[in-house]
């Protein structure tokens, strides 16, 4: 058992010690011919009511290899039940050739969770948004005739069943679904339906209508949901997603069970966004806001976000996804919002029975205060949940004779409807930095070549037509990229007379950004948003009498992911004029355009072994536009999680050992002017020990010298935590596998755990009293003991993990602040032994 594990079956030990009938969660997977189904209160398995605790985990943003710890970290999370997407234009590239190898083993992913012992949630779709390209539906859709997509449309139903059986019938070749013995204890058809029912009117009614009867007449054995609704056909159940479903969200079927599809950890993001946040103090408030109404399940998108590998990613989002989960980008533990979480799933599952099967009643406690109560009298159980929904507004209440302190938009739980065990606002759990760490062995031998892509002109394309045409319709979504390229005549009248004026080249454009040339010289590039459909390129050119060349080269960044009008996206040139002219403007549209779909450099695979030697390399040369790098690098010491540094280059795309990495944009600014992101994931499983090969396609300009191999660490930890805080109710101690009583301690403690197989090597700052900032950024405040880093120094150092109370008589007080409550902030920093994330 490895020190985290023991640490946190320590924890959940005592809290069992304050909670009568309190069992540690051990997850029963439905037995061969299990049944479930539902009534208002909650799903059952085989007639018995049970919590879900689940996590989105899509199996496409993560190597194979990393699941395994995934799941155990989710499982130690709390997790019962772990929910995906399946990823239609992933699996059938083509019409009926189907992929389900490497990161596309669905069948391996939900057997490795049954494995876990863990549930599975599957959601078919087969639209999915789920900021991946296209929504998940498949390119070759588009060109059906007379298709209109996710409306009741006979081409779409007939596709769109087609797959779902093709689904389905896979999941049940394999033993996968609950009623067989396997995880699926749900699935999902369409999704989040109701952002476009209104551009269909009534016959988007009867398209829902026959998406219900479809799915069920697949009889999977187990009940159907669709998300983002109030009301579904028949015995589907609705669900909901948002970030405060317990306050915001209705459910009409009274007759069927309140749950929480995705409750989103954070805002996903696109290149040009801030950091999006959200607090692990919110997500709780939201959890027990929604369990208090009578919720039974929860979802947390994402729980690991993973990464938008090669093009898979949606129009303009980030290639990193729900860094901010649970489980970061990387799998690392996302500190204090995992732990915080944690301790909620333990909290509530030690208080099942009363919660699911007892009387529920509420009580209103003053303004913006309630009281929800679930009570099985005749078993003496009781669970309550103290609401203060006030903002800014800290306050206490009387709760049957007793009088609670309830900080603004927090939820207490009340075990036995008398002792607070659980605040959301009151954060036990360490907090983690992450730091980057340049890899030594990388940087020797940073050497690169370069290959110029080929910039076509008007006689080297095959497609000619009088205006340029849709880029959608020529890559297929096969490539991010089609090359524009048209050629005309000037006289030396056509051009200025003064050497300071120079013609200005416009281009209007529905793609994602563009680069352009004119003459073979590089004139620089623009850019479209996320917010704003299109973009104008406007640059001056240096143009000549005689034959002159434009060219071109237009980029998606992924295709849209979601809205009515899915099929009839498009993207390219939509006019293209030259301005400053003697003789006017002049007219580009219809001169006669030339089109290639793809890069040379795509074409020819020269980013993987096979094809890295079809072309000529060469001593690599900074700032060149539409270019190919190239270097081989040995795989960093140690376990930690690997990324590439961009913040040298501007955008294009990343390859290692072939595999495609995504996108980089590192050229579009925030408001703040830092890039979106800067920093790319390389899981280890696409390392080799030795020359691995890094290959980067430039479109602007960049310094490719400049790209940095790094190694990234959650060694630095941190607790702030008052003496306010609900306090552990008893102390306790392992013995072999029994936990044992030692003592009673209604003391506020606080646990600082480093990362498996490292202990505690410096403190880097502690303060009692009341420090300020955030870990990281500590500062000690108007009121602190001096002696308090001696104190931690002697508690932690040389030690995994070590425990810290939180009471002014163990540090002292400020003489001069006698009167102020503690608050201990702390940040250690740990190191050594083998590196693990």
């Amino acid at each position: 058992m490895t020190v985290r594990a023991a640490a946190v079956l320590v924890a959940a030990a005592a809290l069992a010690l304050l909670l009568p009938g309190w069992a540690a969660a051990e997850w029963t997977l439905t037995k061969k011919g299990s049944v479930v189904t539902y009534d208002a209160r909650s799903l059952l398995i085989d007639g018995k009511r049970d919590l879900f605790f689940s996590g989105a985990i899509h199996y496409p943003r993560s190597p194979p290899e990393v699941w395994p710890k995934l799941l155990d970290r989710a499982k130690e999370g709390g997790l019962n039940t772990i929910e995906t997407y399946i990823f239609w234009n992933a699996h059938e590239p083509e019409p009926g050739k189907y992929n389900f190898e490497g990161r596309l083993d669905l069948v391996k992913f939900l057997k490795m969770i049954q494995e876990h012992g863990m549930y599975a949630i599957v959601r078919i779709g087969p639209f999915i948004q789920a900021e991946w390209n296209h929504g998940g539906l498949p390119y070759w859709l588009r060109e059906i005739d007379h298709i209109i997509f996710r409306a009741n449309n006979d081409p779409y139903k007939k596709e769109m069943e087609k797959w779902t059986r093709f689904v389905v019938q896979k999941l049940k070749d394999a033993e996968l679904f609950a009623s067989q013995g396997g995880p699926v204890i749900l699935t999902q058809i369409e999704n989040e339906y109701g952002n476009i029912k209104k551009d269909h009117k009534i016959e988007g009614d009867k398209y829902l209508e026959w998406a219900a009867q479809m799915a069920l007449s697949t009889q999977t054995g187990v009940p159907w949901i669709m998300c983002k609704q109030s009301s579904a056909p028949g015995e589907v159940i609705p669900t909901c997603n948002g970030r405060h479903c317990g306050d915001t969200w209705t459910l009409r079927d009274k007759n069927k069970p309140m749950l929480w599809t995705e409750n989103w950890t954070q805002q996903f993001r696109a290149y040009g966004d801030q950091l999006a946040m959200r607090s692990a103090e919110d997500i709780a408030y939201a959890v027990l806001r929604f369990f208090a109404k009578g919720g039974s399940m929860v979802n947390y998108y994402m729980y690991h976000g993973g990464t938008n590998f090669g093009r898979t990613s949606a129009s303009y989002v980030l290639t990193g996804y729900y860094d901010e989960a649970p489980l970061d980008e990387y799998g690392m533990y996302k500190e204090p919002k995992f732990g915080h979480l944690r301790d909620l799933h333990n909290v509530i599952r030690s208080y099942q029975k009363a919660f699911l099967s007892g009387k529920h009643s509420s009580e209103i406690l003053g303004h913006g205060y309630e009281a929800q109560i679930f009570e099985l009298p005749e078993e003496n159980l009781c669970l309550s949940f103290l609401s203060n929904n006030n903002t800014g507004e800290d306050g206490t209440v009387i709760f049957r004779g007793v009088k609670h302190y309830v900080p603004s938009r927090s939820v207490s739980i009340l075990a036995g409807c008398k002792d607070v065990v659980y605040n959301t606002k009151r954060v036990f759990v360490q907090h983690s930095e992450r730091s980057y760490h340049t890899s030594e062995v990388t940087s020797k031998n940073n050497q690169w070549e370069m290959y110029s892509e080929m910039v076509p002109k008007y006689k080297d394309t095959k497609i000619r037509t009088k205006e340029p045409l849709e880029q959608y319709n020529q890559t297929k979504d096969a490539s991010d990229y089609l090359w524009y390229t048209t050629s005309f005549r000037l006289e030396s009248d056509d051009l200025p007379f003064r050497g300071d004026i120079r013609p200005v080249l416009q281009v209007k454009s529905s793609a994602h950004s563009m680069i352009g040339f004119a003459n073979d010289a590089f004139v620089g590039s623009a850019r479209g948003n996320k917010q704003v459909k299109g973009f104008m390129f406007e640059k001056p050119v240096d143009l000549k009498a005689g034959v002159n060349h434009v060219v071109l080269l237009s980029s998606t960044m992924g295709m849209k992911d979601s809205g009515g009008e899915l099929a009839e996206v498009k993207g390219g040139i939509q006019e293209c004029l030259i301005q400053g002219l003697n003789t006017g403007t002049l007219d580009l549209q219809v001169n006669g355009w030339g089109h290639k779909a793809a890069l040379e450099g795509e074409d020819k695979e020269i980013y993987s072994e096979k094809g890295v030697g079809k072309v000529q390399w060469k001593p690599a040369e900074n700032d060149r536009a539409a270019t190919w790098y190239k270097r081989y690098f040995d795989e960093p010491d140690g376990d930690d999680p690997i990324v590439l540094d961009m913040s040298s280059m501007s955008k294009g795309m990343i390859f290692v050992n072939g595999e495609g990495i995504g996108r980089y944009w590192v050229s579009f600014r925030t408001l703040a002017g830092t890039p979106s992101q800067a920093v790319y994931h390389i899981p280890r499983p696409f390392l080799k020990p030795k020359d691995n090969l890094l290959v980067v396609f430039e479109e602007e300009m960049g310094k490719p010298d400049g790209i940095l191999v790094q190694t990234v660490t959650r060694d630095d930890i941190c607790l702030l935590i008052s003496e306010h805080n609900p306090g552990q109710i008893k102390t306790w101690d392992t013995d072999g596998v029994k936990i044992k009583l030692i003592a009673e301690d209604h003391s506020v403690r606080g646990t600082l755990m480093c990362p498996p197989e490292k202990i505690i090597q410096e403190v880097v700052f502690a303060s009692f009293g009341n420090p300020d900032g955030m870990c990281g950024n500590f500062t000690v405040g108007t009121c602190h003991t001096p002696n308090a880093k001696q104190i931690v120094e002697k508690e932690c150092l040389g030690k995994p993990s070590c425990m810290l109370p939180v009471d002014h008589t163990v540090y002292g007080a400020d003489i001069n602040c006698q009167s102020t409550t503690g608050t201990l902030g702390v940040q250690v920093r740990c190191r050594g032994g083998k590196k693990g994330a």
